[in-house]
């Protein structure tokens, strides 16, 4: 990597959310790591990459729900030249009731949903406070808010994304390191290819588009981003009726009324 240029990382980066920063953080001048499964996709997207920027591309294939993969793409953060910023964009999905989803791809999408996510969070935080400064980005979605039959373990496993980085953002701050997390609606992507999708297509935002909004707010210093929320006072209110929920939590260890 050169030393003039900062390094990003972002995982997920063959298609979707991925591929979207991938381009965008190149045109902002970054050099990048990128990672995927798909070899020869992000074999395409480093030389379209590197002719559109002439910026220095290196690609990991890496299944992140495999501990070895993961503990590879560790060690480049870890070891990356310029380090200033993770986007942790890889995801999976197992959508169906109790009865109709496989246990087997819900322990997958756990791995990578929320292990993988954690652990590379956590490897960059490290680095981000020993250096003082630095971006982390996570990828949630609106379903944390909206726990419903068919995606439990998917919506559990983003509401942990959303507390998990509301808590680094607490940790972090006083340490010059920045903590966003994107709560995205649908995305046009290969997400719904082989699932019917749930939501109304007006509903559906291209990635390139999410990226777009989700950079201008991370240059506008917004750590909890709704892409598609025009009235962005219906998530204050929420917050504020949460933490009223957490002074109402931690201020008794009696018997409520309603059970003596």
């Amino acid at each position: 990597m050169t030393s003039q240029s900062k390094t990003a990382l972002v995982t997920g980066a063959s298609s979707g959310i991925g591929e979207a920063y991938a381009n965008q953080l190149a045109a902002r001048g970054y050099d990048l790591i990128i990672v995927a499964r798909r070899e020869d996709r992000l074999q395409r997207l480093a030389l379209d990459l590197k002719q559109k920027y002439s910026k220095n591309i290196q690609i990991i294939v890496a299944d992140l729900a495999n501990f070895t993969d993961l503990e590879r793409v560790s060690s480049c953060i870890a070891e990356a030249e310029n380090f200033d910023l993770i986007v942790n964009c890889a995801g999976l999905g197992a959508l169906g009731t109790s009865q109709q989803v496989k246990p087997q791809s819900v322990t997958q999408m756990l791995q990578v949903n929320v292990i993988a996510l954690t652990h590379l969070s956590l490897i960059a935080a490290k680095r981000f406070s020993q250096q003082g400064s630095g971006n982390i980005i996570n990828i949630g979605s609106i379903i944390a808010a909206m726990p419903v039959a068919g995606a439990g373990a998917y919506s559990g496993s983003k509401a942990y994304v959303l507390n998990f980085s509301k808590a680094l953002q607490a940790e972090l701050k006083s340490q010059g390191v920045r903590v966003q997390v994107i709560m995205p609606g649908p995305i046009k992507s290969e997400f719904f290819a082989n699932t019917p999708s749930p939501f109304p297509e007006a509903l559906f935002m291209q990635a390139e588009t999410l990226v777009d909004i989700a950079l201008q707010a991370l240059d506008k210093g917004e750590d909890v981003i709704f892409p598609n929320l025009e009235d962005i006072s219906l998530w204050e209110q929420y917050e504020i009726s949460r933490s009223a929920l957490v002074r109402g939590l931690t201020q008794s260890g009696a018997v409520p009324s309603r059970y003596l």
